[in-house]
């Protein structure tokens, strides 16, 4: 439905409290509009500035904003830190909001595409509500995005802080793992079957319980994962629900250093990770040592359990972290998808995950997502990358007006196309990834160059993690993803910085390491910098050569980045030429 035949949101602006209230309530009553704030269903929004440049930020829904002011000023304020620091405030304030269009569905939708957005606010320190509302379809669903962009332009021409640009806040990768996306069908199916599952394992009582999701990369794990644990941690601390998730633990772990910035933001954001259990978003390894032998928690979720190590490493001295994990929780829901296991720690032989997979299926517990939720391209345009990336096959690139897939002659030509999108906000994040076929070794400075470098030709350019920040911008980049800091634009990720994330375009130089020989992709350890894929390990004590597939992994997570465009250049000859007959179409 288009913009202009939506009407304009009615909002207001006042002090939060009852007098202030009351008072709005009086003064307004006859404006012709005022129905729609004190008669129709209301959304509102109460913000309270706690720093120069901050605020906490509570987002709800009523059909009666006088009542329902009370309830949380005299009620809610005797039992809820939130409303109490509100009650004693001199800086909150309500932000009022109506439409001749609202209904319950429709507020109870934009209630959840506020909180969802409020996340990604950099501004925001809190973001309170205490429950997830996403309505399934209805009379006026249509209507959901062109009024919420009416609502949040109204609320940005009254404070541009704590209403940014959309497109800024869409970028973060807080945003994109927000527990408050719209779920798929498949997602709310998935959900609420692990859900179930949850509640059954719990009835039994026993340790060890495995939930197995499985999905490819791009098909919506992390938001399913984000979005279950917000609902398990509601669930457990609801005290008039009779569930058997009431008072039940949950912890949310990830082996990924980026990622687990990102958990650690949603939650200190939404207010589940306090002081009083700042234990309950980190690491396998920390949670194993902390709890193995120790103590038994109720609930563990784990992303991107395919990065679990299956032999000791650094700090962790056990064989499996998922084996261990499994003797620390009545119930562990893995989210796993073996196409992006890409260290010999990491490696799983395959007639463990088949009865691992097996083991799951059997008891009812496995649940797998099949659509590409990532990748905005048509269906052939997914199937090209994946024929390229699973059967080491190359394609005419097909006609897609939604993705832009494109070979460059050079990495220059490649980067400055990307830079000019970097640079465009209605573009969105884009940045350069390459194979890992260059050196780099962390903490350690080269003895030739300032920094560790990709360099193919007259093309050079940083790896991840070495351009200097000052004081100010290092703090500034504290609590966010590689891909989102500004100076990041002039290094070149890796599967170390940007598993689990997506670009909206992403650039990948295809070091030596693939090449195309005698009709096939195929894999060369010889050229490979990346010794965790490369050197053999013991497995069931035998020597195991995985560099194939781990480097095909490799390949496989950088290629399904991009949302809205894929840039490639291959440095081997034979591949490159490849490429570039597939992009003319005669193959």
């Amino acid at each position: 439905m288009a913009l202009k035949k939506i009407s304009t949101p009615i909002i207001r602006e006042i002090t939060y409290d009852n007098a202030a209230i009351t008072d709005f309530e009086k003064n307004f009553e006859q404006d012709k509009n005022s129905k729609y704030l004190l008669r129709y269903p209301t959304i509102y929004i109460v913000n309270d500035k706690i720093k120069p440049d901050k605020y906490s930020v509570y987002v709800g829904e009523t059909n009666n904003i006088k009542r329902r002011t009370t309830e949380h000023l005299q009620d809610d304020s005797k039992t809820d830190n939130f409303w109490q620091k509100v009650e004693h405030s001199n800086n909150s304030k309500i932000f009022l909001i109506g439409h001749d269009h609202f209904n319950k569905s429709l507020t109870l939708d934009i209630e959840n595409k506020l909180m969802h957005y409020m996340t990604g606010v950099d501004a925001v320190e809190l973001v309170k509500n205490g429950r997830s509302n996403q309505q399934d379809e209805y009379y006026t669903s249509d209507e959901l995005d062109p009024i919420f962009i009416k609502i949040w332009r109204k609320l940005r021409e009254k404070n541009k802080q704590l209403f940014p640009l959309l497109s800024v806040i869409q970028d973060s990768a807080i945003f994109k793992a927000s527990p408050f996306h719209k779920l798929t069908p498949e997602q709310i199916e998935a959900k609420d079957t692990i859900i179930l599952k949850i509640e059954e394992a719990l009835n039994r009582n026993r340790t060890g319980q495995l939930i197995l999701v499985k999905g490819e990369a791009g098909a919506g794990k992390t938001v399913l994962l984000s979005n279950l644990f917000y609902e398990l941690t509601q669930l457990s601390a609801n005290e008039s629900d009779n569930s058997i998730l009431r008072g039940k633990t949950q912890n949310l772990l990830v082996n990924h250093d980026q990622q687990l910035k990102v958990y650690t933001q949603i939650a200190d954001k939404l207010g589940i990770r306090t002081k009083a259990n700042l234990e309950i978003v980190e690491k396998p390894t920390k949670f194993i040592n902390d709890h193995l032998g120790k103590k038994v928690v109720d609930v563990v979720l784990v992303d991107e359990a395919h990065l679990l190590w299956t032999q000791g490493k650094q700090s962790y001295r056990g064989e499996n972290q998922l084996d261990d994990l499994l003797k620390c929780a009545r119930v562990v829901v893995a989210v796993f998808d073996p196409h992006q296991i890409l260290s010999r720690e990491q490696y799983w032989g395959l007639d463990k995950l088949n009865q691992m997979t097996l083991d799951a299926m059997s008891d009812g517990n496995f649940v797998e997502l099949h659509n590409q939720l990532r990748i905005a391209g048509n269906q052939k345009t997914v199937d090209w990358i994946r024929s390229l990336t699973d059967e080491q096959r190359i394609k005419n690139i097909p006609a897609d007006n939604k993705y832009d897939l494109h070979v460059f002659d050079s990495p220059q030509e490649l980067y400055e196309v990307l830079k000019q999108k970097s640079l465009n906000e209605e573009a969105g994040i884009s940045r350069l990834l390459a194979t890992f076929d260059w050196k780099y070794i962390d903490k350690k400075k080269p003895n030739d160059s300032e920094y560790w470098n990709v360099t193919v030709g007259d093309f050079s350019m940083p790896w991840n993690l070495q351009l200097p920040q000052t004081k100010e911008v290092k703090r500034r980049n504290k609590s966010l993803a590689w891909a989102e800091q500004e100076q990041t634009i002039g290094e070149v990720g890796s599967t170390f910085t940007i598993q689990g994330f997506d670009l909206n375009y992403a650039g990948v130089i295809i070091g030596p390491s693939v090449k195309y020989r005698d009709g096939k992709i195929v894999f060369d350890k010889q050229c490979s910098q990346n010794s965790k894929a490369t050197q053999r390990r013991t497995y069931e004590g035998q020597k195991v050569d995985a560099s194939d597939t781990l480097l095909k992994n490799e390949l496989n997570v950088l290629l399904t980045r991009g949302v809205h465009g894929l840039y490639l250049y291959a440095v081997d000859d034979q591949l490159q030429q490849k490429l570039l007959e597939a992009q003319k179409g005669i193959l």
